[in-house]
C-alpha cells in the first residue's frame, strides 16, 4: 500500500484541503447532538417555541455547512483518485515499454493486462473511500468516544462494550476473508487469459471442433472464480446483520441504564439522548471501518501487483557511458565467440557462434526447428544480452550502444507480421513518420506489395483491422517487409518472413532487395532452402552450434545437415541447377 501513498502525495494540496473539510464535517456532526440535548432540556420540556426555533435553525445552518463539506470531499475523492488512476496506468505503461524480452516472459500480456484495468480500478475505489470513509469514520469514532465520555462517564461503559465487540466481528471477518482476498487477482489473471486465448485462437478452435473442450476449461475458471467471491460474499453479510444488532442492543441498553439513572437525578432526557447519537456515530463509523477492512486486502493485493511490474528492473539496460555510432557507420556485424542461456535455464541455447556478416552481403540462417535461428537475431536486436562473448557492431561492441541508436540502425521483420490498426499509410510511416509518398511506395515495390495495395479501394489510405485480419497471411508479411524498408536502414533482419509467399514473389522480392539495398547487410532466417541459394553466405545452425558455413554449392559439398535439409525440400535436378 505504499506506493498508493507515493502516488497520492503529488496531489498532497487536494489531499489536505479533502481533510480540512472532513474535520469541518465532523466537528458539526458531533455538534449537533448538543444542540439536541439543549433543544431538549431547555425548549421542550420548558415549552420554550423561541428557543426551539433558534437552535433548530443554527442547526439547519450546521447541516447544510456539513453537507456542503461532504460534497467538496467528494469532488476532491475523486479527483485524487482518477489522477493517481491515470498516473498510475501511465508509469505501468511506460515501464513495459522498457521491458526486454526476460520480463515479458515473467508477466504474461493477460496478467499486465489485468493490472493495467482491473487492479488500477481497484486501487482508484479504494482511495475514493480512503478518502471519503475512513478518514471521516476515524475522526468521527475518535470525536464521538471523546464527547460520549464527556457527556455521561457512567454510561461509557456501553461504548466500550460495543467497541470491543465491533473490533472482535471485524477481525473475525477479515481472518476468514483475507485469504481469499490474496488470490482474486490471481483468479481475474486466469480468467483473462483463457478469455484471450479464445479469442485468438477462434478460428484454430473451431477447425478442430474444440469448442466444448474449450468451453469447460472457461466454466472451470469462471466457475472458480464465481465461488471465490461468494465466498467472500456470504462472510460480508454476515456483517451487515451483526452491527445491526449491536446497534439494537447499544440502544436498548443506553435506554434501560439511561431510563434508570434519569430516575435517579444522576443524568437529564437530552444529555440521555445526546448520548445516544453519540453511540450511533462510533457504531456507524465502526460500520464504515469495516467496510473498508473489507477493501483494503484486495486493494493492498493489487497494489502490490502494481508495484512488482513499476519496481521490476529490465535486465537489458543501457550503460551510464555509451558510445555513439560513427558518421562514417560501416554495418558490419561480427559475433565472437557468442553464448547465450535463458534467464531461470541451465541449458545454452548457443554455444561459442563466430562470424562476421559484411555489409552489401546477405548472410542467411537456417537449420531446424530449435536449433537456435531467432534467438541468434533477437541478441543482434538486444531483446537478450549474451551470456558469454560479445557482438560487434561496427567494431563497437553493441552493449556500449544506446539500444535507441543500435535499433534505429536495424530494419526488423519479425517471424509473425505484426500489423496495427489503422490505414496502409500509417503501419508504413511507422518505421520512419516523414516518409514519403514515393518513399512508401518505393518500399512497397520492392516488397512487391504495390500489387495488392493499389486493388485496394483507398490505396494507402485502406483500413487495416487490428493485427491485419482483413489481409492475407502473405499480404501481411510484404507489408511488414515494406514497413521495414521504408526505415531505409543500414541492417535489414528478416525472420522467417518469406514464409507464406509463393516461389515467384519469393524470388522477385529477394531480386528487388538485392539490388536496391545492396549497401545494406542482411540478415535472413529462412527455413526453406529455395529462398536463400543466392546469399553470400548461410550458416547453418544445429543444437545451438555452427556445423557448416559457405555459399550453397560449398554446404551441398561440405557440409550434411545442409544437404539433407536441401534435399528433403528440393529435388535433384534442383539442387544440381541451383
Amino acid at each position: 500500500m505504499v506506493i498508493v501513498f507515493e502516488y497520492m502525495s503529488e496531489y498532497s494540496v487536494m489531499l489536505l484541503a479533502a481533510l480540512a473539510l472532513l474535520v469541518v464535517q465532523a466537528i458539526c456532526d458531533l455538534s449537533l447532538p448538543d444542540y439536541m440535548a439543549d433543544i431538549v432540556n431547555t425548549g421542550v420540556l420548558s415549552g420554550n417555541v423561541s428557543f426551539i426555533v433558534q437552535v433548530g435553525g443554527k442547526m439547519l445552518l450546521i447541516t447544510l455547512l456539513g453537507a456542503a463539506c461532504s460534497i467538496a470531499t467528494g469532488y476532491y475523492a475523486a479527483r485524487i483518485a482518477a489522477f493517481t488512476a491515470r498516473d498510475m496506468r501511465a508509469d505501468i505503461f511506460k515501464r513495459v515499454q522498457t521491458f526486454s524480452n526476460p520480463e515479458l516472459d515473467k508477466f504474461s500480456p493477460a496478467s499486465l493486462i489485468t493490472r493495467t484495468t482491473n487492479d488500477i480500478t481497484q486501487i482508484q475505489l479504494l482511495i475514493v473511500l480512503l478518502v471519503r470513509m475512513l478518514f471521516y469514520a476515524i475522526i468521527m469514532g475518535t470525536g464521538g468516544i471523546f464527547k460520549a465520555v464527556a457527556e455521561s462517564p457512567t454510561l461509557s461503559w456501553i461504548i466500550m462494550g460495543a467497541v470491543l465487540a465491533l473490533v472482535t466481528v471485524i477481525l473475525v471477518l477479515l481472518n476468514v476473508v483475507m485469504p481469499r482476498m490474496r488470490i482474486m487477482q490471481t483468479l481475474v489473471d486466469r480468467l483473462n487469459l483463457i478469455s484471450r486465448e479464445n479469442l485468438e485462437g477462434l478460428l484454430v478452435i473451431r477447425a478442430f471442433n474444440s469448442q466444448k473442450f474449450e468451453e469447460a476449461r472457461f466454466d472451470d475458471a469462471n466457475k472458480t472464480l464465481t465461488d471465490n467471491n461468494l465466498y467472500i460474499n456470504r462472510a460480508m453479510t454476515i456483517m451487515m446483520p451483526t452491527m445491526m444488532f449491536i446497534m439494537n442492543v447499544t440502544t436498548v441498553l443506553i435506554v434501560w441504564v439511561g431510563a434508570q439513572q434519569i430516575s435517579s437525578m444522576q443524568i437529564d432526557i437530552g444529555k440521555m439522548m445526546a448520548f445516544m447519537q453519540y453511540a450511533m456515530q462510533i457504531i456507524m463509523s465502526f460500520l464504515m471501518l469495516s467496510m473498508m477492512f473489507i477493501m483494503i486486502p484486495r486493494a493492498a493485493v493489487s497494489a502490490n501487483r502494481i508495484k512488482e511490474v513499476i519496481e521490476t528492473d529490465t535486465l537489458v539496460k543501457d550503460k551510464k557511458i555509451t558510445v555513439q555510432p560513427s558518421d562514417a557507420f560501416v554495418p558490419d556485424i561480427e559475433y565472437e565467440n557468442v553464448s547465450f542461456c535463458y534467464p531461470e535455464s541451465d541449458q545454452p541455447v548457443l554455444k561459442n557462434i563466430s562470424f562476421t556478416a559484411k555489409h552489401g552481403e546477405t548472410t542467411a540462417f537456417i537449420g531446424v526447428t530449435g536449433s537456435g535461428k531467432s534467438t541468434l537475431i533477437n541478441l543482434l536486436i538486444r531483446y537478450y544480452d549474451v551470456t558469454e562473448g560479445r557482438i560487434l557492431l561496427d567494431g563497437v561492441d553493441m552493449r556500449d550502444m544506446k539500444r535507441s541508436d543500435l535499433r534505429a540502425k536495424i530494419g526488423y521483420v519479425p517471424q509473425k507480421s505484426m500489423l496495427f490498426s489503422g490505414t496502409v499509410r500509417t503501419n508504413l510511416l511507422y518505421a520512419d513518420g516523414g516518409a514519403s509518398l514515393e518513399k512508401m511506395q518505393r518500399a512497397a515495390r520492392i516488397a512487391q506489395a504495390d500489387e495488392f495495395i493499389s486493388t485496394m479501394t483507398d490505396g494507402y489510405d485502406a483500413h487495416i483491422a487490428q493485427g491485419g485480419s482483413n489481409l492475407s497471411g502473405g499480404q501481411k508479411q510484404r507489408l511488414s517487409i515494406a514497413r521495414a524498408l521504408v526505415k531505409n536502414a543500414p541492417i535489414y533482419i528478416f525472420d522467417d518472413s518469406f514464409s507464406a509467399l509463393d516461389m515467384k514473389t519469393d524470388s522477385a522480392l529477394r531480386e528487388a532487395l538485392h539490388r536496391e539495398a545492396r549497401e545494406s547487410t542482411l540478415l535472413i532466417v529462412a527455413q526453406r532452402v529455395g529462398t536463400i541459394l543466392s546469399a553470400d553466405q548461410i550458416i547453418v545452425l544445429e543444437d545451438g552450434e555452427i556445423v557448416g558455413r559457405g555459399t550453397h554449392r560449398e554446404l551441398l559439398r561440405n557440409c550434411e545437415v545442409y544437404r539433407e535439409i536441401a534435399r528433403s525440400q528440393l529435388s535433384e535436378d534442383e539442387l544440381e541447377q541451383a
